[in-house]
This record gives C-alpha cells, sequence and structure tokens, in this order.
C-alpha cells in the first residue's frame, strides 16, 4: 500500500511539472524495456498513439517555454490542467490496489501537483523576467532532466523516489522565495529602501 501510494505521488510531482513530460518520458521507457510494464490502465502510456500525442504535446510545450512572455503565460494558463492530469495519473498509477488507497492518492496527488505546479510557476515568472531564452531553455533541460529520473526511479526505489521528489518540491519553494526577494530588492528604488529601513 504505501509502495503504490508513493509511485502515485511521484507521478503527481512529475506531472505538476509537466503531464505531457511525464506521460513521454513514462511511454518512451515503457517501450523500450528501461522499466517493467506499468500497472493497470497506465500501460496505455505505450501506446504509439497516446505516446504519439503526448509526444507533440510535449514538443510544443518546450518551444513554447523558451520565448520570454508566452512561457510565463503557457505555465498560468495550464493551472487547469497540471493539478488535474496529476490526480489523474495518480490514480490510474494506484488502480490496482485498495478503493482507500485509490481515493487517497487521488487527493493527494491533485494536492502535490498543484503545489509543484505553483513553486514551477513562481520559478517560471522570475525566470520568464529576463529578456534571453537561454534561462528559460535550462529550466526545460532541468524540468525534464527531473521528470526522467523520478519516473524511472519510481518503479525500483518508490519510497526514496517519494523523498526526493518532496525534497526538490521544498528546495524550489525556499528558491522561489530567495529569488523573489532578490527581484523585490533590485526592482525597489533606492530612496524607498532607505524609506523603509527607517
Amino acid at each position: 500500500m504505501l509502495v503504490t501510494l508513493a509511485q502515485s505521488l511521484v507521478l503527481a510531482y512529475a506531472s505538476g511539472i509537466s503531464p505531457y513530460a511525464t506521460v513521454t518520458l513514462l511511454g518512451l521507457m515503457q517501450r523500450a524495456h528501461w522499466i517493467a510494464p506499468l500497472p493497470g490502465p497506465l500501460e496505455t502510456l505505450a501506446n504509439p498513439v497516446v505516446l504519439g500525442i503526448a509526444g507533440v504535446l510535449a514538443l510544443v510545450e518546450f518551444v513554447a517555454t523558451l520565448m520570454p512572455g508566452v512561457a510565463a503565460t503557457w505555465d498560468a494558463v495550464h493551472t487547469a490542467i497540471r493539478p488535474p492530469a496529476a490526480a489523474l495519473l495518480a490514480v490510474l498509477s494506484a488502480w490496482h490496489a485498495d478503493a482507500s488507497i485509490i481515493a487517497l492518492a487521488g487527493l493527494l496527488g491533485g494536492g502535490l501537483g498543484l503545489a509543484t505546479h505553483a513553486t514551477k510557476l513562481g520559478v517560471r515568472l522570475a525566470v520568464d523576467a529576463s529578456p534571453e531564452p537561454v534561462t528559460n531553455g535550462a529550466m526545460n533541460v532541468v524540468e525534464w532532466g527531473i521528470i526522467g529520473s523520478v519516473t524511472y526511479f519510481v518503479w525500483n526505489h518508490p519510497i526514496a523516489a517519494l523523498v526526493v521528489s518532496l525534497a526538490l518540491l521544498v528546495l524550489t519553494m525556499l528558491l522561489v522565495r530567495l529569488v523573489w526577494r532578490v527581484l523585490r530588492r533590485i526592482l525597489t528604488p533606492p530612496w524607498r529602501i532607505r524609506h523603509q529601513s527607517s
């Protein structure tokens, strides 16, 4: 039960970053036999049609988030997509378990997906303030690296993968707070800083 819940939550975390990349990478890993056949309905992620659609959407997302201005808008719009997708993937991964585990997976997965998405949105808004595509591109590569790593290791080391995912979420939250503090300090006029400190 704990292993199933851990697997559900790790998929929800990854989906909070990008459901398209999560589905694409899971499907590719299954087709390449890098991971064991996925449980229950998740095995359909290796279906060529599902994989093709997810892959195209992942590519569109990758390209769209390279463009400053478009990247933050894309992520803001996905507030309505990522948390439900996270809950859905969590439920599908726990489908073979007890009904209470399925319900917990959906509730906790949706919450974790929302927390992950909100944190990512905070980072994206800060990164998107730069006028060049390099920082957005670097962020995309890091995101894909995280998604690929946790979705690969969750099937062999589910508890460790969940701990790593939660630790990354907390570190990202702290990073968002730090980045926004620095940006506020940079963008605040000097006379206002002096007025606040006096």
